[in-house]
């Protein structure tokens, strides 16, 4: 089958092997801010409203953190690889099996989501307890969990139809299913939290049902988008005889993608656990930081997102110098906006925490501010590994994605926040945080910026 063949949907705009670079990315990334900012909004609204319950509840919702991302980095494993594989079987022209590789990688998101329940019903108090949650924590922490485990898979399969639609280089879609979501997230929030109009005081509970209210949302415009607007699933059947081939394809990416994304979550763990040594002050205080630059960094996220079809199609279609040039210019992008992020959480460091503290607590702001006056100084080279991984898995090779994540997360984070934590406390967890961003984030981008220049020649 020709490009010519191609859905229309996929022409013009579409086909990213053509037209400005800049442009491209532009448009494929501004959309995508909001998009991501709606996804991240999720826990930063759950963060905000909960902090006004007290520290302990706070405490307790920054302990399934890591969970939760490790479920959703297992997810995310299949979304990468459903943008990868759709956008290079769009470079090379072959539409029949973007349909069914589509309607199999939705199939495989819902089997996922079940699987993951599953797992998380039965191991939930184990895992929680070795993160150092005691037993006062634990009755909190499964008030949320129970509740978003449930509703697990319409968490999962809304982010992989999301993948598709990008992968045919439409970020704007996706982008406003996220944005009309995370905004009845905002508003469900309140009134299940703190039980208004009518409705019972829930807390956690509340939480929780909001963000699977809203996520079956996402889910229903997703596989409506795709089905009637994109005609991206397949209409004459299932094609089971062909799934084993479509979970080769997309498993070749998805399983090392999904098990490099669990390893910062798994990393963040391990972190949680050091500092429950020191309270839940200090608990709560990193749980407020970490979801306020994953909110800072939705830019970079978004940009990581919108510059994989193009990279995708483009390698796809072996134009190599069109996968360096969307390279340079995204991560100079990247550069100057984590230059800029730092900046801000530097100045503003005390006035950011206080906003999340009930009560103005001086420890809970001294650590938060302790760690962006450490950490944000390395965001930059920190920014690197993630940038370089995205790119990798959209190209086909994401052993390298792997590569990176196991060397700077495993290798590097976790020893060095162990002895930063034996010599040096809070201070020696965070700065080992900052030393594995700029040891790790430098040689890695040096190393990939040589093996991109030689990829065509």
């Amino acid at each position: 089958m020709t490009k010519s063949n191609i859905n229309p949907a996929h022409a013009n705009k579409g086909d990213l092997t053509k037209g400005a670079v800049a442009s491209h990315l532009v448009r494929l990334t501004v959309p995508m801010i909001w998009g991501i900012f709606a996804i991240i909004s999720f826990q930063l609204v759950d963060t905000f409203y909960i902090s006004m319950l007290g520290t302990e509840p706070l405490a307790a919702i920054t302990f399934t953190f890591p969970i939760t991302y490790v479920i959703f980095s297992m997810v995310m494993g299949l979304t990468i690889s459903m943008s990868s594989v759709v956008s290079r079987q769009i470079g090379e022209g072959n539409q029949d099996k973007v349909k069914r590789i589509t309607t199999h990688g939705l199939m495989l998101a819902f089997l996922t989501g079940i699987v993951l329940a599953v797992l998380g019903f039965i191991f939930m108090n184990p895992m929680f307890r070795a993160m150092g949650a005691d037993e006062a924590m634990i009755p909190m922490i499964r008030e949320y969990m129970v509740i978003w485990f449930l509703g697990s898979v319409f968490i999962t399969t809304p982010m992989v139809g999301n993948a598709a639609i990008r992968a045919g280089g439409d970020t704007l879609l996706p982008a406003l299913i996220m944005t009309v979501v995370a905004v009845v997230n905002v508003i469900l929030d309140p009134i299940l939290i703190f039980g208004m109009f009518g409705f019972p005081r829930m807390e956690l509970q509340g939480a929780a049902i909001a963000t699977v209210f809203a996520n079956i949302c996402a889910m229903l415009a997703g596989l409506y988008v795709l089905h009637f607007r994109k005609k991206m699933i397949c209409r004459d059947g299932l094609h089971l005889n062909l799934f084993g081939d479509s979970a080769k394809r997309l498993s070749y990416i998805a399983l090392p993608a999904g098990l490099t994304g669990t390893i910062q979550p798994l990393t963040n763990a391990v972190i949680i656990a050091l500092l429950a040594g020191y309270g839940a002050e200090t608990i709560a205080a990193f749980g407020v930081v970490s979801r306020l630059e994953a909110f800072a960094f939705t830019i970079i996220m978004a940009l990581a997102t919108g510059m994989a079809p193009i990279i995708g199609q483009n390698w796809g279609a072996k134009k190599f110098d069109r996968v360096r040039e969307t390279l340079n210019k995204a991560f100079l992008f990247a550069a100057l906006w984590s230059l800029f992020v730092a900046v801000i959480f530097i100045i503003f460091a005390e006035p950011l925490a206080a906003l999340f503290s009930k009560d103005n607590s001086p420890e809970f702001i001294h650590i938060a501010a302790l760690y962006f006056w450490i950490v944000a100084l390395t965001y930059i080279p920190g920014n690197l590994v993630a940038g370089w991984g995205s790119a990798f898995n959209a190209m086909g090779n994401p052993k390298r994605s792997v590569m990176m994540v196991v060397v700077k997360l495993l290798i590097m984070q976790i020893p060095l926040a162990l002895l930063g934590n034996h010599y040096f406390g809070v201070v020696g967890i965070f700065g080992s945080m900052a030393l594995t961003n700029a040891l790790a984030g430098t040689a890695f981008h040096i190393m990939n910026m040589r093996h991109c220049r030689r990829a065509g020649e």
